[in-house]
């Protein structure tokens, strides 16, 4: 299933707008508070989708029967392009627990490159909600090999991919390799160029929030 923002009107629009737009992402600052925002306002969708109980509430002045997460989510990200989103995330699921995948594109001298996963840190995901934030979602390689290695500590009872902008060609694949997620798109663009980013996309979404890095 897929949830593309770029669909409605909303605030969610001029965020990512502002994202590409290569006059205001010399602001690194703004660039991440603009990634905060959109994983704030996809967490409070996705909350829809997460369970609540019923609960007693005592105010001073008597008892409210209340609805709340007695189960939180679990929140992962890849490094390092992620953490933007996923504070905006954690801001709202402020009980969540967390994970951290370490993965990257590592080109050889042809320039062709292949998905290196370097590590995992979570905590069980048996029978919880499981969130995976990452700015872009390109080839869909790295998100697939994220998930794959995050299921090897427990079955979650659900997944949900939360993405800034999308390419097409990224949602089939994840779409087939994991047919049980669902993706949360702030929007989507159709092509691939001969390096598989996303065009008309934003560019490095690592770089712009963090600043350039030496390739290896």
């Amino acid at each position: 299933m897929l949830h593309n923002f770029s669909l409605q009107p909303s605030i969610i629009n001029h965020y990512v707008a502002e994202l590409r737009d290569i006059k205001i992402q010399v602001d690194s600052l703004r660039f991440r508070q603009n990634l905060e925002r959109i994983g704030m306002l996809m967490a409070y969708e996705i909350s829809k989708e997460i369970p609540l109980e019923d609960k007693d509430v005592e105010t001073p002045l008597g008892t409210s029967a209340s609805r709340v997460v007695t189960k939180p989510p679990v929140l992962a990200t890849i490094l390092r392009a992620g953490l933007p989103l996923h504070h905006g995330f954690l801001k709202v699921f402020d009980h969540a627990e967390n994970a951290f995948v370490s993965a990257y594109r590592k080109h050889d001298s042809a320039g062709n490159f292949g998905i290196e996963l370097e590590y995992v840190s979570s905590p069980s995901l048996e029978g919880k909600t499981l969130i995976v934030a990452d700015p872009m979602l390109a080839t869909g390689a790295s998100m697939i090999q994220a998930i794959e290695g995050l299921l090897k500590l427990g079955k979650p009872e659900s997944i949900h991919i939360a993405v800034a902008i999308a390419a097409q060609a990224g949602i089939d694949a994840v779409q087939a390799a994991l047919p049980q997620a669902i993706i949360w798109a702030a929007d989507v663009d159709e092509e691939l160029n001969n390096k598989a980013y996303i065009v008309p996309g934003l560019g490095d979404a690592g770089d712009l929030a963090f600043g350039q890095k030496l390739q290896r």
